[in-house]
């Protein structure tokens, strides 16, 4: 809390980050193209510090409120101190150090990502854009369903090749593509994850805007994208959103007749989409007999599982390294010699988040992640309702990202990484947002 002589410095201080949410919004944004996402965590961690620095922290009560600065610093040491610890002993010592050094420029950005949902207009815009870019992108994807090509994938493409003479995608990528790539492109295929993950924001957007008929809506246009464009594994991640975020506002038969029409529309689309029907028949030979039927129901993925496990008995303490995975994953295959389900190659990394932060970095790893859970899970225990509503999209998007019944992307690798902690920042930020200014107007509650 400041004092009088402080208050004016601290206004001007906290009027001087107001360019935070688009900050988050163009790392959002430029997410089909890595590198420049990338330099946007890098320069906005650097703006963060130096703004820090030249105010001397002073205001910093302005900006975030004493819980939220600790809750997002103690969300991302959660996530790297076990990235460091997993650093001795590990396969590859080097890599690891390297990692857990560059992860360092998380944090300040994290700071930035909190401060940007602070306030009222702060979250309204983050918030908001945050709907308009998962919309745009969804429209994207649909026009790509019925013409075949993604407009703004194709306007990528076309840039890029003016800039460096070379597409986004070789023609090897292109050949492997099986399924919608929307505006990331056939050679990133995260689209359905990415899109089910961030999905409460559109989702609540519609829904407080236009009530049961808009969150209908984007729901539906959000399911026939991520049908056609996700894994199994975004299906479930978006069930579980519509079950978390439908229920209080359409009731529980309403949303019992919306995901049997789901189901019905997954049949059908599996029908007429060979993509689709190859993933329903592979989930249906897990009721086959033995492990081969579930291993390739799991496309692969029970070996991978097997190796990792070995992984945590050769490594117990502290794992063989952050992305030190592949490196272990030869001598620990419980069917080496054989082709594995996923091509030739070792497996990258375990493809689920307790698997993965296990065989990475041990038990110790794992106990540091409990603890961030426990703390944001308390956090929300003790704060009131108002806090709840305000944060409750950015608080389903980071459940159902690291929901442990499913498979995911590796949560060490930098973009699902960055987009998983950016997720932490806004849930402890919106949270633990600063009391409004006296004067100030409240703020209406969504419907969804």
């Amino acid at each position: 809390m400041t004092n009088s002589a402080d208050a004016p410095a601290a206004a001007i201080v906290a009027t001087g980050w107001r360019w935070a949410p688009h900050w988050v919004l163009a790392f959002v944004a430029l997410w089909p193209a890595p590198g420049y996402a990338e330099a946007v965590v890098v320069l906005g961690a650097l703006a963060a510090i130096i703004k820090l620095a030249a105010s001397r922290f002073r205001g910093g009560a302005q900006l975030l409120s004493s819980p939220a600065w600790a809750l997002t610093s103690v969300l991302f040491f959660a996530y790297w101190l076990p990235e460091l610890l997993s650093a001795a002993g590990s396969v590859d010592v080097g890599r690891a150090l390297r990692e857990a050094v560059v992860d360092l420029r998380y944090l300040p950005f994290l700071w930035l990502v909190a401060i940007a949902v602070a306030d009222e207009r702060g979250r309204r815009l983050t918030f908001g854009g945050l709907a308009v870019i998962v919309g745009i992108w969804t429209l994207d994807a649909l026009v790509e369903v019925v013409a075949g090509a993604s407009p703004l994938f194709q306007g990528i493409d076309a840039a890029k090749q003016l800039i460096s003479g070379r597409p986004m995608c070789d023609l090897d990528e292109l050949a492997r593509a099986d399924r919608l790539g929307g505006v990331l492109g056939p050679c990133n295929l995260k689209l359905g994850q990415v899109l089910a993950s961030l999905s409460p924001f559109p989702l609540y957007a519609a829904g407080r805007r236009w009530g049961m008929a808009g969150w209908i809506v984007a729901a539906a246009a959000l399911g026939v994208v991520i049908v056609f464009g996700g894994s199994r594994a975004s299906w479930l991640t978006f069930a579980l959103v519509l079950l978390l975020s439908g229920w209080r506002l359409l009731g529980w038969k309403r949303l019992l007749v919306v995901f049997a029409t789901g189901a019905a529309v997954i049949v059908a689309v599996g029908l007429a989409s060979p993509e689709v029907r190859g993933r329903l028949e592979r989930t249906t030979h897990a009721f086959q007999a033995g492990a081969g039927g579930v291993d390739a129901a799991l496309s692969g993925r029970a070996r991978i599982w097997g190796a990792a496990l070995c992984m945590v008995k050769e490594h117990p303490v502290n794992g063989v390294g952050a992305r030190g995975f592949r490196e272990a994953f030869p001598t620990c295959d419980p069917d080496a010699g054989s082709t594995p389900a996923w091509g030739e190659g070792p497996a990258l990394h375990a493809h689920q988040i307790v698997l993965e932060v296990l065989s990475e970095t041990g038990i110790l790893g794992l106990l540091l992640w409990l603890a961030g859970v426990a703390l944001a899970l308390r956090a929300w225990r003790w704060s009131d309702a108002g806090a709840r509503t305000r944060a409750r999209p950015a608080m389903l998007a980071l459940l159902v990202t690291v929901f442990p019944l499913n498979t995911h992307f590796a949560f060490y690798s930098t973009f699902w990484g960055a987009l998983t902690l950016m997720l932490a920042a806004l849930y402890a930020g919106s949270l633990l947002a600063r009391p409004p200014r006296i004067g100030a107007g409240a703020e209406a509650p969504p419907q969804s």
